[in-house]
């Protein structure tokens, strides 16, 4: 046994001495992307490249001269080169019709998407438009109202359209996020039971949607003050459409209901932007009374969604923050406090 145990080892560095040592993440280096990309774009032959957010996806702001661009780099393994075609697809679509988003550029050979061979395996990068202005946490009502218009202004394009990427229903929002949720949490922890108890309340919920009365199309799944900037005009442009998929449209007005929720602790307040968002909305498209009914609940399906993200992609971008304090936080507090400001009523504490 123990010749075969150090056969073992012996075989392993002699494998790996031949080459680098697999990787679940790596950062590309800023300084050589500089270089990758004067070589693609002719407009980019001097440029500065400063890698400025880790994430699922990494990014990197790109100046050249008088402009500003965004490279991102997605995770490997996370979207294929199909899912970002569809994306890019999608973003020419409303750019086209006039909706203020941050786009992608194309390289000297009329291309899109750059395959970057990484440590870990190929990963696909995109060089998009910069978004004028900056993020703003605290936005006036008046501000929530241009933003919901120009959100129906979205789906007045997307409804009744799809892409070749994934579609959030029952099954992707719920029953998959929490086969992930699972292994992160003791089943012992009172976290696991509450999250268990209000999974088995929301497709109880989800059973009861009249689905005749939700509107279908392309949802951005990811809009919030994050992922919008606000020029000092009050000029908004959308970006960060990595999550885009197919799905009812209310799916992006619960989203924004939830975020309005973690930034506006003050109730009062935050039913005055929401109704101004609303107001907003409705200028341009209605919505359904259904589709107002179910809004809360959406919102705590998408909870569980993004917590079950965290949990995926665990290895390659949340590890420096997913632990267990966090875990007992985010669900004590965070899905928790969103759960009974909605005057919902299952579950233990």
């Amino acid at each position: 046994m123990d010749l075969v145990y150090k056969f073992t080892v012996t075989s392993t560095v002699l494998l790996f001495s031949m080459s680098h040592f697999p990787v679940s993440k790596s950062n590309l280096s800023a300084k050589h992307l500089a270089v990758y990309l004067s070589e693609h774009y002719h407009f980019l032959s001097e440029n500065t490249c400063r890698f400025i957010k880790p994430g699922i996806n990494d990014t990197y702001l790109v100046e050249s001269k008088d402009k500003q661009f965004v490279f991102r780099v997605y995770s490997y393994n996370w979207r294929s080169a199909t899912e970002i075609q569809q994306e890019l697809q999608f973003l020419d679509l409303l750019k086209s019709r006039g909706i203020a988003v941050s786009y992608p550029v194309l390289d000297n050979s009329n291309q899109y998407i750059q395959a970057l061979n990484a440590p870990e395996g190929m990963r696909y990068g995109v060089l998009f438009s910069y978004a004028k202005g900056k993020k703003r946490m605290k936005s006036s009502a008046a501000l929530h109202a241009k933003i919901g218009a120009a959100m129906a202004s979205i789906h007045k394009i997307s409804q009744s359209r799809a892409l070749d990427r994934p579609t959030y229903n029952e099954s992707t929002l719920l029953i998959e996020s929490f086969k992930q949720i699972q292994d992160f949490l003791s089943k012992d922890a009172p976290e696991f039971k509450w999250l268990k108890d209000t999974h088995v309340f929301l497709l109880k919920e989800f059973s009861n949607f009249d689905v005749r009365q939700l509107r279908q199309g392309i949802v951005h799944l990811d809009i919030w003050f994050d992922n919008i900037n606000v020029t000092d005009q009050d000029e908004i442009t959308f970006f960060d459409f990595d999550f885009c998929g197919n799905g009812w449209l209310c799916l992006d007005l619960a989203y924004y209901w939830l975020a309005l929720h973690t930034v506006e602790p003050d109730q009062s307040t935050r039913l005055v932007k929401w109704n101004s968002f609303i107001k907003g909305y409705q200028s341009v498209e209605k919505i359904t009374s259904e589709e107002l009914r179910i809004l809360p609940v959406l919102g705590l399906a998408l909870y569980y969604f993004y917590f079950g993200n965290m949990c995926k992609r665990f290895e390659n971008w949340s590890n420096f923050f997913l632990n267990e304090v966090y875990i007992e936080q985010y669900v004590k507090v965070s899905i928790q406090g969103y759960f009974e400001a909605q005057g919902f009523e299952v579950g233990s504490k």
